[in-house]
């Protein structure tokens, strides 16, 4: 059981990752400040330092928090749609993700837009959930594989990076070909960027006027890459 002042730990790291979270739908993460966090938090500067070193530590735990919160809205989502296709299912969890993204565009922005001037993440903490979302969709592709569900595509020609797919597969345990893990890996980064397009408005209004049903199309034509 939890001492009285483990709860009370607790409970402020949470009201900490709170308070930044709406900072940071204001500031840019660069200027994050401790001090105004402090004040909104309740407590004096001083007191907070006691549990968040630095600016960098706070962007560090809305980072993490950021790739959790999305990890598992499209976790949930994927338990939602359990019953369909996979096919279907990796559309519903790019929508997921998208949906998550157009609500938090500032933590969004803080995962994969511009590098924060100054910091560098600390792998030790950042890696782990920075990798939660690409593995739900590997994870998706290889249950496929597993159902039958999914055709084996070509390895890649280049040695360097079928040695590089080799290692991951064997990594993380997938069963599915090593060119169908290659273009699991590409799948990731598109639908990322595909996010961020939409997100911020990057496609122009004259060329895509549903942005929505334009990623709909964009993850069918992922979803034949990868072999679904």
């Amino acid at each position: 059981m939890a001492t009285p002042r483990q709860v009370a730990r607790e409970q402020m790291m949470r009201d900490i990752v709170r308070v930044g979270r709406e900072h940071l739908a204001t500031v840019l993460p660069a200027d994050l400040s401790l001090r105004a966090v402090a004040r909104d938090v309740g407590v004096v500067p001083s007191a907070l330092y006691r549990y968040v070193r630095d600016r960098e530590a706070l962007i560090t735990l809305l980072i993490v928090d950021a790739y959790d919160e999305l990890a598992d809205e499209v976790d949930t989502a994927l338990t939602a749609d359990a019953h369909l296709p996979h096919r279907d299912r990796l559309t519903a969890a790019v929508l997921a993700a998208r949906a998550w993204a157009a609500r938090e565009p500032s933590r969004f922005a803080i995962l994969y837009g511009t590098p924060v001037p100054g910091y560098t993440a600390p792998g030790d903490r950042t890696v782990g959930p920075g990798i939660r979302l690409a593995r739900i969709f590997a994870t998706l592709v290889d249950d496929a594989w597993r159902a039958g569900e999914l055709r084996e595509v070509d390895p890649p020609s280049d040695p360097v990076v079928r040695a590089d797919m080799e290692r991951l597969r064997e990594l993380f345990g997938f069963q599915m070909p090593v060119g169908n893990v290659c273009r699991v890996y590409g799948l990731w980064s598109a639908v990322i960027g595909a996010i961020l397009f939409d997100t911020f408005g990057h496609y122009a209004s004259d060329t895509v006027t549903d942005p929505s049903a334009f990623l709909r199309t964009h993850v069918t034509g992922l979803a034949e890459t990868v072999g679904l």
